[in-house]
């Protein structure tokens, strides 16, 4: 039997803690220090680079039970300051140092640096967008972007826990967090404590296959979205059933974009029957409902052709409804922007601008540096039609990468870990809400079955369970970081705690 690997010997360095970046937006009492780890993990005597780290130290020391490394998701997520960003539980904040380790690639953590990118028509698209990308983000380092991987950033992990002078660390994971934890604790079983595994990622589905896997929630959720908006006319006076809210949603969206959207209405009820056709409801409504999705691609595609510069993608309110599906603390603001009682920034901040231009590129480059689920060229015609007809926002993702597009030119450069709970001292917990569009409930199933991990099912369809202050959950989390074990298996949905009437003065949510 083949030993599993462990963690390189590496000299020991001191962790000089001071003040993080500003551009993280971590909390004054977050401090941040720098390690070196090696710049390719199979060459661990050459060329280094740096990796920022945070850390949030347990509140309350006398009780300290340890140290808990987060990761907020991506790929690309941002997460120096994630623990200061979310409300998570008290006991959490009291007994243990909260660190998170900015990944590898990601500012501050030897940023990848991608020259900007030439404008590319489809067939360019079609057959080189992968390898265009790489080149490009290669230039100022040369071969560092095929680094940028899940391993070597588990694998940074584990230098970090060397240097915090810990044998063993527990890990929280979010989204892709959740693979990137349970690949540490795959390679370093010995020196894994608790492991916490929140909207869990299907292993087998990275990464051609991801995105795909999410179309049909996203749709699924807008439609959620506007009932919920409906149920609350009193408040944003956008109709009474969810048919009604989607117009005025179409409306605004057609305005700033000059096209209509080509997503689907949601199904229509009796409510949205017209008084001289009651008599005949229940054929209209079949008739409604029966055309619907073809009816809004028709009249998207038709108008996209014959109005110049009209493309729906241009409007922001359909960007952010998209952004917003996942977390239902930001549905009040869409309802906000439909009814002209919120306004999208006048001037995007810059240092948000660059957090999310590193995130997309991060993103970019490890999905196809990892990919590992063949590509499907039959869908290359759908992808053109999404992605450079009708820049269909929800479709195109999925289809961009499923047909091959994505990568085209840039094959895998590594062989992700195959995820196994082998020789793991406690359970991994894993949290998974059902009708999360990101991390689909089923799909996640396929790590909870490699983890072997104790599941939780959360109501709600939220992406991302830390810091939703639900105070069952946030018990049983505690529970488990305490004991190693909780019998809790089912949750109701966390609250919505956004206000319902004032915009929030940045983003929508934090990235997961």
């Amino acid at each position: 039997m083949t030993a599993l690997p462990q963690a390189h010997a590496v000299p020991e360095q001191r962790l000089d803690w001071g003040p993080c970046p500003a551009i993280h937006f971590a909390a004054p009492e977050v401090r941040c220090a720098t390690v070196q780890v090696p710049r390719d993990h199979a060459n661990p005597s050459g060329p280094t680079i740096d990796i920022t780290v945070s850390r949030l130290a347990a509140r309350d020391p006398s009780r300290k039970r340890g140290v808990l490394i987060g990761n907020p998701g991506g790929p690309g997520g941002d997460a120096v300051g994630m623990f200061s960003a979310l409300p998570i539980p008290d006991a959490m904040r009291d007994e243990w140092d909260l660190v998170a380790v900015q990944p590898r690639g990601l500012l501050s953590s030897t940023p990848v640096e991608c020259a900007p990118a030439a404008e590319a028509g489809p067939l360019a698209g079609i057959v080189a967008a992968g390898a265009v990308n790489r080149e490009r983000c290669d230039q100022s380092r040369p071969g560092y972007v095929r680094t940028l991987t899940t391993e070597n950033t588990a694998r940074d992990i584990g230098v970090v826990r060397q240097a915090l002078g810990v044998e063993r660390v527990s890990l929280y994971g979010i989204s892709y967090g959740s693979l990137l934890m349970s690949t540490y604790a795959t390679l370093y079983p010995r020196h894994t404590d608790r492991l916490i595994l929140d909207s869990g990622v299907n292993p087998e589905l990275v990464w051609n296959g991801v995105l795909a896997s999410q179309t049909p929630g996203y749709k699924r959720r807008v439609h959620q979205m506007m009932a919920w908006i409906a149920q609350r006319d009193n408040i944003y006076h956008l109709g009474r059933t969810p048919l009604a809210v989607y117009r005025k949603w179409s409306a605004k969206v057609a305005e700033e974009s000059g096209v209509p959207p080509s997503l689907a209405a949601p199904p229509a009820q009796v409510g949205d029957v017209p008084p001289g056709l009651r008599a005949v409801a229940g054929q209209y409504l079949a008739g409604v409902n029966l055309t619907a999705e073809a009816r809004a691609e028709f009249e998207n595609l038709i108008a996209t052709l014959v109005v110049p510069g009209g493309l729906q993608a241009n409007s922001s309110l359909l960007g952010v409804t998209r952004q917003a599906a996942p977390d239902r603390n930001a549905w009040p603001l869409v309802a906000m922007r439909i009814a002209g009682r919120a306004q999208p920034p006048s001037q995007p901040d810059p240092d948000i601008v660059r957090i999310l231009t590193n995130l997309q590129e991060m993103q970019a480059l490890i999905l196809c540096n990892e990919n590992q689920v063949p590509a499907q060229p039959w869908q290359i015609p759908g992808s053109l039609y999404a992605n450079y007809l009708v820049a269909d926002i929800f479709e195109a993702p999925g289809l961009y990468y499923q047909s091959g597009m994505a990568c085209a030119g840039a094959p895998a450069v590594t062989r992700p870990v195959a995820l196994r709970n082998r020789g793991l001292a406690v359970q991994p917990l894993q949290i998974q809400s059902l009708g999360d569009p990101q991390t689909p409930y089923g799909e996640s199933l396929v790590m909870q079955r490699q983890m072997r991990s104790h599941l939780i099912t959360v109501g709600g369809g939220d992406h991302g369970q830390l810091g939703r202050s639900n105070p069952p959950l946030d018990r049983a989390i505690v529970e488990y970081l305490r004991s190693g074990r909780t019998p809790v298996t089912r949750v109701p949905e966390p609250p919505i705690v956004a206000s319902l009437t004032d915009p929030p003065r940045t983003g929508i949510g934090t990235v997961r």
